[in-house]
């Protein structure tokens, strides 16, 4: 607790500086080196014992100290009618090294000119010592005024404390926003509750950001000053352990809210020492540097900075149990403590009282265990049931030490758990208020092990725990019709399943693994199959669920670096699914892991590969394992499916141009597109040296041109420096050589942000400048596209790594490479094939956070796959130049 009678000669001592202040004909060089020489000193200390509670409070006083005297150094006219009063975080006696001063000047009255003068020149000269205040001037009549209209003053008043002035003027502030004046305390509560919980919002409503704010996010440091507010606007409290004494907290909650705001405060003040400045985000600029100040040191499972990470994400989730329970407990006091109470017993353990859940009695938990569990399900069958009374929330909390063996081999709990995933509505707030409230990570250990566990990328925005419950709310939201025309095909086949609860079982579990080494997807099909037939699961659906979770993310690989144009590819992968209940329940499975991953992750693109994939493989899957068609004769039935839509053509026409394209030509586009190619192929014919540009109609999820033109060793090159230079993304290329020397270049591409490109006539204004650039180029190489690299981008460099794969049956080498994501990667790469006289014939590309996975089929000018060592290290070099990063030496495989 902020105390002014602390006394630190050796951060200030009044009588050496009143002496350097009467030697000096300059007040403002005395009181800088007084306030540097002082943060040298709060710095050296901090440094050295990480006291961050005592670093905020010696600060405060040693600014209590600096404007006194600079106060006192001003003859003000009317010493009576003016009182100079600290607020905000510095009335709580609490400042951060970079925080503002905040400054409340007191007037009696309308301040004269005089007045104005003085007051002035005393916050000029406080900037002049470079102290950072942020002020206010009002007299009595404007505080009342303001704070009525406006509960941010009215907060800030309530924290007031006198510095210097009459402290008759400071109490007349004081009574003027008592609460039979002004923001009755029903009113207040009301309003810090609805600040709170926009605040919230505006963080997505989840504390587990990638780079969260240690102030304003869920579980922050405003999270536990709300807490404040309310109890002395209530209670008159001066501190959080007045809720101690007034039986709102108990002993270990209050250690664990002054011990996660200490954790907090630390954060903070090396927050300010990194920036040198206000800070209050935990960007990724600072993380790994303070994970190795608190001690943290990487392991062989997980980087230091995961580790302090986590250590971050609980302590949050900790304080946000801790807000909810307290503000649930003020509620209940402020707003319906003079309400009639309605009770409505449940059963002979739980009731309803005023529309929140509360046990019988206080020994509920310990004689009927199990109601651990029951209390979620309730909730999940009364729907009217608002909340979890306080009282019962902290029973929880004390309670849980009970779910031990005994409980977990108890038939009531088993069914209490299963009975949970069966039910139509509340799943996921049941397991989310599970989750705060400790009960999930008891009963599943494995799951204690992923909360707060973060995956120090840009691809994985959420801790482990958090993503793992969104995929459930997602799955879950394919079955809420209000949400039908979102997924339109997911909510179809949803309606469908004969189980759901083994879905919403796979999406809680197929995380599980994280973070332990190895392959989380094996591991975590070992914890799944024990935990589901310790169960009581049919062997069968143990099985099934245990397999979904080592799949889950096969369709999604398949679908982003697989053909899946290509017959065979669809045929392997049916092969591995083998039947189409298996391949409904996984294609929601990658559906809703794909959009808990990130919130940018999802796309039209992926939905429509995705789609593809299902119905392909479900075709497949249908006719039969033993009567697939095989890749010629799909090919035969495609081209004469085209052939009956160009009838006013002559046949021999059409199949002269078509023995000139390469058979996967065909598996590409629709029936339509096809005919619409072919037909304008013919009509431009050879001679024309023009490239012809067509956009496909029938595409989902990207915008899809095929350009039509003589071949060059320049084009894919030139085509994704245009694509690349104008914002586009390019996921998928596809080249097809003619043997008339001309060649058809396929572009699957998104607009920025990874969307689908809108309105058409934008389309049609990108290709047409296309076509004109692709006319007039003197195919040059290109210098590097020059966009600033996103922040983030710069603290996840991924080690370059590139794989050659030999794959002579189908007559090309395919390159995959690995890399770190920046502006223009594509087009650099494409600039080292032309260098090392490589064509591309088919084009893979996919992003994930900053990670570049790429994958390219290439050939040399002959068509041939690459034999030559020489192309292979020509490639590597070039890339080293391009990307300015250094390639390891080749890796050359054999298929």
């Amino acid at each position: 607790m902020y105390t002014t009678h602390y006394t630190d000669l050796q951060l200030f001592d009044p009588h050496s500086f009143e002496t350097a202040l009467n030697t000096s004909t300059n007040q403002i060089p005395v009181f800088r080196e007084a306030l540097n020489s002082a943060n040298n000193v709060l710095k050296e200390r901090f440094q050295g014992q990480h006291h961050a509670s005592k670093a905020v409070m010696q600060r405060a006083w040693l600014i209590d100290n600096i404007l006194l005297k600079a106060w006192r150094g001003y003859a003000w006219p009317h010493p009576d009618k003016i009182a100079l009063i600290a607020v905000g975080g510095y009335g709580r006696g609490e400042l951060h090294p970079y925080s503002d001063v905040d400054l409340t000047i007191l007037l009696k009255d309308e301040m004269d000119s005089l007045t104005k003068q003085y007051i002035e020149a005393f916050i000029m000269f406080l900037w002049d010592i470079r102290l950072e205040v942020g002020h206010s001037v009002r007299t009595l009549a404007e505080c009342e005024k303001e704070a009525i209209k406006d509960i941010t003053v009215m907060t800030n008043l309530i924290e007031a404390r006198l510095l210097t002035g009459p402290v008759s003027l400071f109490h007349t502030m004081q009574a003027i926003i008592a609460t039979d004046k002004m923001w009755s305390i029903q009113d207040f509560f009301a309003a810090k509750v609805w600040e709170q919980n926009q605040r919230h919002h505006k963080y997505y409503d989840t504390a587990y950001n990638l780079e969260p704010n240690i102030k304003e996010s869920i579980g922050g440091l405003r999270d536990i000053q709300t807490i404040g507010w309310v109890a002395k606007r209530h209670f008159g409290a001066s501190t959080l352990y007045d809720l101690v004494q007034h039986n709102f907290l108990t002993e270990e909650e209050y250690s664990s809210l002054v011990q996660g705001q200490e954790f907090l405060w630390r954060i903070r003040c090396f927050l300010h020492a990194q920036a040198k400045r206000r800070e209050d985000r935990l960007l990724f600029d600072y993380q790994r540097t303070l994970a190795t100040t608190f001690g943290y040191k990487d392991s062989k499972s997980h980087l230091a900075v995961e580790g302090f990470m986590k250590q971050y994400y609980r302590t949050v989730m900790e304080i946000s149990g801790l807000n909810e329970m307290l503000l649930q407990l003020f509620e209940e006091v402020i707003l319906y403590g003079n309400r009639p109470t309605t009770l409505r017993p449940l059963n002979k353990r739980f009731q309803v009282r005023n529309d929140f859940i509360e046990v019988i009695h206080d020994q509920v938990f310990m004689n009927y265990p199990f109601a651990l569990l029951e209390i979620f399900l309730l909730m999940q069958q009364h729907s009217e049931i608002k909340g979890v009374r306080a009282s019962t929330i902290r029973l929880i909390r004390q309670y849980k030490f009970l779910i031990d063996d005994a409980f977990h081999q108890d038939l009531r709990v088993r069914s209490l758990f299963f009975e949970i995933f069966r039910q139509a509505q509340g799943l996921t707030h049941a397991l989310r208020r599970m989750n705060r409230y400790g009960i999930l990570a008891a009963y599943i250990p494995t799951f204690g092990k992923i909360v707060g566990q973060m995956q120090y990328d840009l691809f994985h925005v959420y801790t482990v725990d958090q993503h793992s419950l969104f995929v459930v709310s997602n799955l879950r939201r394919f079955s809420l019709r209000e949400f039908d025309l979102e997924f339109p095909l997911c909510s179809k086949i949803k309606k469908s399943l004969p189980k759901p609860e083994l879905l919403y079982l796979a999406g809680l579990f197929h995380d599980i693994a994280k973070g332990r080494g190895g392959d989380h997807s094996v591991l975590g099909e070992v914890d799944t199959l024990h935990f589901c037939q310790a169960h009581g699961l049919s062997d069968y659906d143990s099985r099934f669920v245990a397999w979904l979770v080592r799949q889950h993310l096969f369709m999604s690989t398949t679908a982003q670096r697989q053909d899946i144009s290509d017959p065979d590819v669809i045929n392997a992968f049916a092969q591995r699914v083998r039947d189409t209940t298996r391949l409904d329940y996984l294609y929601l499975l990658t559906v809703a892991d794909i959009r808990a991953t990130n919130p940018n992750l999802w796309n039209t693109w992926k939905d429509a590969l995705l789609a593809k994939l299902y119905h392909k493989t479900k075709e497949v899957l249908e006719v039969g394992l033993n009567n697939v068609i095989d890749r010629q004769e799909r090919i035969q039935n495609i081209q004469a499916q085209v052939r009956l839509l160009l009838q006013d053509i002559d046949l021999e026409l059409i199949n002269t141009l078509w023995k000139n394209l390469d058979d996967e030509y065909f598996l590409r586009p629709s029936y339509r597109d096809l005919a619409n190619e072919t037909r304008a192929i013919l009509r431009h014919g050879d001679d024309n040296p023009a490239p012809l540009l067509i956009k496909r109609r029938d595409t989902r999820g990207s915008t899809e041109f095929m350009v039509y033109t003589q071949d060059n060793d320049y084009l894919f090159s030139e085509i994704t420096f245009f694509l690349e230079q104008h914002d586009l993304t390019v996921v998928s290329a596809y080249i097809v050589q003619t043997q008339n020397e001309y060649t058809i270049n396929t572009f699957n591409i998104l607009g920025k942000n990874s969307e689908f490109i809108q309105p058409e006539e934008r389309v049609e204004a990108i290709l047409n400048e296309l076509q004109i650039t692709l006319t007039h180029e003197g195919n040059a190489l290109y210098c590097p596209i020059n966009r600033r690299v996103p922040r983030q981008l710069k603290h996840f460099p991924v080690p370059t790594r590139i794989t050659f794969t030999q794959d002579e049956s189908n007559g090309h080498t395919v390159m995959e490479i690995i890399t770190t994501d920046r502006p223009g990667i594509l087009s650099c790469i494409a600039q080292a094939f032309v260098m090392c006289n490589i064509r591309v014939k088919k084009a893979n590309i996919a992003t994930f956070g900053s990670r570049v996975e790429d994958i390219f089929y290439i050939t040399d000018t002959k068509n041939y796959p690459l034999y030559s060592a020489n192309q292979i290290d020509c490639i590597r070099e070039h890339l080293s130049i391009l990307l300015e990063v250094e390639v390891p030496a080749r890796e050359v495989l054999t298929m």
